[in-house]
């Protein structure tokens, strides 16, 4: 009687640690196969990013005019939305300000009161 207990009891504990070997490896290649993917993904991130700039050079060297203009044209565009959304925020401000019968809404931004 003790022999079969002790006999099954080590199979199970057999049974068990082979499942564990099986599922350590399962990891184990889940793993691996996720650092071969970014590794990939990292490579042709690269060779990509290297592209782009390769085909920037060429265009500017070709069209170096055009480039300036567009360049420009970019900027004045950023800095027109910028500069929108800030006086935006100011005349939102100086709303606020009249509502709550302050002076104006910089007195309120700098902690004093009036």
């Amino acid at each position: 009687m003790k022999q079969s207990i002790f006999e099954e009891t080590g199979e199970k504990i057999s049974d068990t640690a082979h499942k564990a070997s099986r599922a350590a490896s399962a990891v184990a290649d889940a793993v691996e196969d996720g650092v071969g993917a970014a590794r990939r993904a990292a490579k042709q991130g690269c060779y990509a990013a290297e592209e782009l700039y390769y085909d920037t050079k060429r265009q500017v060297q070709r069209y170096p005019v055009e480039t300036v203009v567009a360049t420009f044209a970019a900027g004045i565009a950023v800095g027109t939305a910028i500069s929108w959304m800030l006086g935006k925020r100011h005349l939102c401000c100086k709303a606020d300000a009249r509502e709550k019968g302050q002076e104006s809404c910089c007195s309120s931004q700098n902690g004093s009161r009036s």
